[in-house]
């Protein structure tokens, strides 16, 4: 999506008024875009100012059209300038330019990374040549009109107020990488930057490229279950952006210094815990894959850890069908509760994904070990736990920041979390950070949620399930749509299956003409199974996974009632386990509420492209549509 729009001529004329911030913030308004309204129109009036200047050369064609703030494909992050148009020899170019209004910043030890002042706060953060490049690799990979028309993308950044005097400590040889792909302009490069753009874009493009590019056709999205294989070889298979780089250089550059103990006289142990805050979508299990990838290949002893085994499973499957070892694919994916009888820092790295979900006591009956926590952190010089406190599904559930400071404190290991360890932008749900909104003010998780979003999400609410789920069966291309519910229908059919029966009669899921059975016993594998479109999945078998499309049957656990949407412990199925024990905690209505609630975040947040919603309670349906002004079909 590009929020505003223009030839170049137009554009300077709009400067020249003093019209441009004013135009941006209107198009933010009629888009229903959030934004940072105070900041960012002082930075379009400044910043447009310079664009301005350095695009008056006559050489420019008037007529080459440019964009500010565009949205990037399946993300939430917006490119800040984009000018388009044919070159002298007739190529098809976009020039991408990131714009920065900094005056200094500090050279890292990390790679891609620079120390500035930006947000209210000193902080790491990409290079903004690196930044320029991440996003036109996401716009190649994704947008389909890029190939289809020979559309040739050109990243770079400009500082326009970057200090000549600060230019080693942001044009550094230890960021020649970044720089290569996607040259940097400063404070006294207006003329580079001029002919930088000239070399690309001289004249009118002859089919609109910027049109072709807003309205082309998204390619299918990669998921983790689909690159795990791919990435595990060493190959790139996602493009880590903004905050997510920030994180993933952070663990790695603990990770080699933990091995160093002298390097940080602070830290005798050589011990670090380092927690990785992040909603649905916002990468935490991307990072992690990519880190063990990464680690493995520099031959560090590491593991990826889960509770849920639905995860696992999956990689289990993706990796034994490409001729990985059973054997050695079980040594790098482990349960939360393998390192009871661990030795102190027997691996270098454990990334535990969904720490949220880590247990106290493990096995069967839960009853060995001391704490989770604390065994993980033990077994590790570098532990990471990565969290997200609003998908804690179960009375067990006992993964919490404090949980983990407090163990950190006993083990002896150094603690690192602040506000550089926070993911706040999602990569799932099309890149609606609004969406997330939508669902924290629906579910009223959080009571100032702002549920404004754009509805590029194809969000549909249906009044029969069964509509719903062949509606959703035209979706279920390359096998990546899936039916999914509250945990409010008992497994009836659980031991039928766990036999290899499957009785055609036997249904675990009645509602109206909807009849369908739970996910199948007797797999470990549903999520990617060629034959289990038609089972209905729940929390426990669809967490830490992501589809293209998800149909979510909200059952009479959540109804709305007086005003509010309010939950009913009591409408669960009595084969859940989720609520077993819940009355011997401190506060435990209050914690049941909360977990029905996080339940259904899960569910509805699982799909990168749509999400369809049924609801058993008709009152709620209507409170859906509305608020979000969708019709009931």
């Amino acid at each position: 999506m590009i929020v505003y729009s223009n030839t170049k001529g137009n554009f300077i004329s709009d400067v020249h008024n003093g019209l441009i911030a004013d135009l941006i913030e209107k198009e933010f308004k009629e888009h229903h875009l959030p934004h940072n309204n105070n900041n960012e129109h002082r930075a379009w009036v400044n910043s447009m100012q310079f664009m301005s200047s350095v695009l008056r050369d006559e050489a420019i064609d008037d007529d080459c059209s440019l964009a500010i703030e565009y949205q990037v494909p399946l993300t939430s992050k917006r490119v800040d300038f984009i000018i388009a148009g044919k070159s002298c020899d007739d190529k098809n170019n976009v020039v991408i330019i990131e714009l920065k209004q900094w005056e200094d910043s500090k050279i890292t030890a990390r790679p891609d990374v620079v120390y500035t002042y930006v947000g209210g706060a000193n902080r790491y953060v990409c290079h903004p040549s690196y930044q320029a490049y991440s996003y036109a690799k996401i716009i190649e990979n994704f947008n389909d009109s890029i190939n289809k028309y020979d559309i040739h993308l050109i990243p770079c950044a400009y500082l326009h107020n970057y200090r000549e005097a600060n230019r080693s400590h942001i044009e550094n040889k230890f960021y020649k990488d970044a720089i290569g792909a996607a040259p940097l302009f400063l404070q006294r490069d207006a003329d580079k930057l001029t002919n930088f753009i000239k070399k690309y874009v001289r004249k009118k493009d002859g089919i609109d490229i910027l049109f072709k590019i807003d309205n082309g056709k998204l390619k299918p999205s990669k998921s983790l279950q689909d690159s795990i294989v791919s990435m595990l070889k060493g190959n790139k298979e996602f493009y880590l952006i903004d905050e997510q780089k920030i994180v993933y250089e952070l663990i790695k550059e603990k990770v080699y210094n933990s091995l160093e103990n002298s390097k940080d006289f602070s830290n005798k142990y050589g011990k670090y815990t380092i927690i990785i805050k992040g909603g649905p979508g916002t990468g935490k299990s991307v990072i992690a894959i990519q880190l063990l990838a990464d680690l493995l290949i520099k031959q560090f002893s590491a593991c990826y850890v889960t509770k849920n085994a639905a995860p696992r499973n999956v990689y289990f499957k993706k990796l034994e069908n490409n001729d990985y070892k059973k054997a050695y694919i079980k040594s790098l994916f482990l349960s939360s509760g393998s390192f009871i009888n661990a030795k102190n820092n027997q691996f270098d790295c454990i990334l535990c994904d969904e720490a949220h979900r880590l247990n106290a006591k493990s096995g069967l009956f839960q009853n060995q070990g001391e704490n989770q926590i604390k065994e993980i952190i033990h077994a590790s010089r570098v532990s990471v736990f990565f969290i997200d406190e609003d998908q804690q599904v179960s009375a067990k559930d006992i993964g919490t920041i404090d949980e983990i400071k407090h163990w950190a404190v006993i083990e002896n290991s150094k603690l690192i979390y602040d506000h550089n360890c926070d993911l706040v932008s999602q990569f799932r749900c099309n890149g609606s950070d609004g969406y997330l909104s939508f669902l924290d003010n629906l579910l009223e998780i959080r009571e100032t949620a702002n549920y404004t979003f754009d509805f590029d999400y194809d969000l549909r609410l249906f009044s029969n399930p069964k509509a719903m789920m062949e509606e959703l069966r035209k979706k279920n291309i390359n096998n990546k749509a899936r039916m999914l519910a509250g945990y409010c229908y008992e497994w009836k059919t659980k031991k039928e299956t766990e036999k290899g029966l499957d009785n055609p009669d036997s249904f675990d899921i009645k509602i109206d003409d909807f009849k369908a059975k739970w996910n199948f016993a007797n797999t470990d594998t549903w999520a990617i199974d060629s034959n289990s479109f038609d089972q209905v999945g729940c929390i426990h078998t669809c967490q830490g996974l992501e589809f293209d499309y998800v149909g979510v049957i909200i059952g009479k656990d959540l109804s709305f009632k007086n005003g509010h949407v309010v939950t009913d412990m009591k409408a669960r199925a009595s084969s859940d386990k989720s609520l077993v024990g819940i009355k011997k905690k401190v506060d435990w209505q209050k914690k049941a509420d909360s977990i029905i609630r996080n339940t259904y975040k899960v569910l509805l947040s699982r799909g990168q492209k749509g999400c369809y919603i049924y609801c058993q309670d008709s009152n709620l349906l209507k409170h859906i549509s509305e608020m979000t002004g969708i019709n009931i079909e």
